[in-house]
């Protein structure tokens, strides 16, 4: 017996979802102490250049007896097996479930011989399935553990952010081989007032052995290493990160170094060096976790989520490659060659090939349904609106919803296509433009996060009488919310069309100005190319002016 409804959710998901590729994700994590208002938080950017961004939502279910849940690999839409249902399931908001529980990826691919395809749980599945059972992290960890020992992992090497009100889990998997069940893994607790990251290359290094409140593994994870032959050393210096996911130079450019971005604007004060990420032999690496100087706030990781290596030696606005206009982007693909050297683009945690992202934010202090805040948006971070939705609402913005586009139809009912036709055309003149689009975008979320404390508290008071009446209340404010950022966003583009028509600059009279490209790349297109495009004197000139 199969559940009809649940299992057309799924396909329709995979079927917009494409693979979230290696060098495609980032996450951020932040413990309870490390936040100003006691909150835990993580991110998760979901980037591929197929990924259609949408917001999913599962309502909680019950379930009869001897139920079976089809399970559908997430890159490829392969249908792998089936699992056994539980006799209910809770709602889940894009990754965030009914209580406060958010889990996030990045896969880092790792050894490819202990791949298993003919393995059931993919690391989609395992994410999505488990928010609709889990009531804690630590509930999480023990669930996809158990799922991949009972059907086996069939995915590559994942890094997954895990966090409930209270704890932050990093969890780090890959596969046990193509005749093995089961799968290796870490999981190891952010500790209290600390702050994490991982980009698509694992992380965890050695870990404590014998301390199951703050880490948690698989009985195999060290002798299975030794059985490859990729460790022979005491049980104590074991590194998973270095047993399954060698480091290689595009590990460390591309991914690493979105790490030691995110912890060198939080911790300016610990004067990362850039060493390791640049690939320099003998480099320390970079600590699992640190310190942030200062407390985060929701608005500080929302800002955390855009860079582009801004102020540093990868910074993407001031090479060639930015025009004009200092775009910071490059179009795929990620390498390319010249006389047979192969060079690279930098890969940053603002990237134009986002299909969604977010902030989960778990408050232990208020009732799961107001106290779990999933801050939503699409595409582009750094020209994105983080939009606040609440794990207890009952449905989600039509505008953000499965079912209201796709990748292959534009439609300005999708919030997918309407932030994505502002953001591609600032892409043309991006140093005016953004700012522009940056003015809109705080003031909206400058607003949502002004307000949070006054719709929490009404929905508080509703939750003490009718906590049906709470979730309505929510469920209406995100909703209308939702649907009205993405109106606002039209009207942007709409001005971007008006003031920056064919090239020119409109005034804030109206008046057509003609600024030109910046001097500085007149001075580059002189440098490259002489007297080509020199205005010169003729004889007739001279003799007649």
């Amino acid at each position: 017996m199969r559940n009809n409804r649940l299992t057309k959710f799924i396909s329709l998901l995979l079927m917009l979802m494409a693979t979230n590729s290696l060098n495609a994700c980032t996450n951020f994590l932040i413990s309870k102490s490390a936040s100003k208002d006691g909150s835990t938080m993580i991110t998760y950017a979901a980037d591929a250049h197929v990924l259609y961004g949408e917001l999913y939502f599962t309502p909680a279910r019950d379930h009869l007896p001897g139920v079976m849940l089809d399970i559908y690999d997430w890159d490829s839409g392969k249908h792998l097996g089936q699992i056994k249902q539980v006799p209910h399931t809770y709602t889940v908001v894009g990754n965030m479930n009914e209580h406060q529980v958010s889990i996030g990826e990045t896969t880092w691919g790792g050894r490819s011989e202990l791949r298993n395809k003919k393995a059931i749980m993919d690391y989609g599945s395992l994410m999505y399935v488990t928010l609709q059972r889990a009531k804690t992290a630590r509930e999480a960890i023990k669930i996809m553990g158990d799922f991949v020992a009972e059907y086996g992992y069939y995915s590559s090497g994942e890094s997954f952010s895990i966090s409930d009100p209270n704890e932050v889990w990093i969890m780090e998997m890959i596969g046990k081989g193509p005749d093995k069940k089961g799968a290796v893994w870490v999981a190891r607790r952010v500790p209290d007032g600390y702050i994490c990251a991982h980009a698509n290359q694992a992380r965890i290094r050695q870990f404590p052995l014998n301390d199951p409140k703050n880490c948690l593994y698989e009985k195999d994870v060290i002798n299975l290493a030794r059985e490859f032959g990729w460790f022979d050393g005491k049980d104590k210096d074991f590194s998973f990160a270095d047993a399954y996911a060698p480091l290689d130079y595009g590990a460390l450019r591309f991914c690493e170094a979105r790490v030691w971005s995110m912890f060198r604007r939080a911790a300016p004060s610990q004067n990362l060096s850039m060493d390791y990420v640049k690939g320099v032999k003998a480099a320390k690496p970079l600590p699992l976790w640190i310190k942030p100087d200062n407390k985060l706030s929701v608005h500080d990781v929302m800002e955390l989520m855009r860079d582009h290596f801004e102020g540093s030696d990868f910074d993407m606005t001031k090479d060639i490659g930015a025009g004009p206009y200092n775009l910071p982007y490059r179009w795929r693909p990620l390498t390319w060659k010249v006389d047979s050297i192969q060079y690279c683009n930098e890969r940053a945690t603002s990237t134009q090939q986002t299909g969604f992202s977010f902030v989960a934010q778990a408050r232990s202090w208020l009732p799961d349904p107001i106290g779990g805040v999933l801050w939503f948006s699409v595409d582009d971070t750094y020209s994105t609106v983080y939009v606040p939705m609440y794990c207890g609402i009952n449905e989600v913005p039509k505008s953000y919803a499965v079912g209201t586009g796709d990748f292959q139809h534009f439609t300005w009912e999708s919030a997918f296509w309407v932030f994505n036709f502002v953001s591609n055309y600032c892409y043309l003149r991006y140093s005016d433009m953004i700012s522009d689009v940056q003015k809109v975008q705080r003031e909206l979320e400058g607003k949502f996060l002004a307000d949070q404390s006054e719709i929490d508290n009404v929905a508080l008071s509703l939750y003490s009488n009718s906590p049906r009446k709470a979730r309505d209340y929510l469920t209406k404010y995100s909703v209308d919310l939702g649907n009205s950022t993405v109106k606002r966003w039209k009207k942007v583009g709409e001005f971007l069309l008006y003031k920056y028509l064919d090239g020119n600059v409109k005034d804030e009279l109206g008046n057509v100005k003609h600024p030109g490209y910046p001097k500085s790349w007149y001075r580059k297109i002189v440098d490259e190319t002489g007297d080509h495009f020199e205005m010169k004197k003729l004889d007739e000139d001279e003799a007649t002016h």
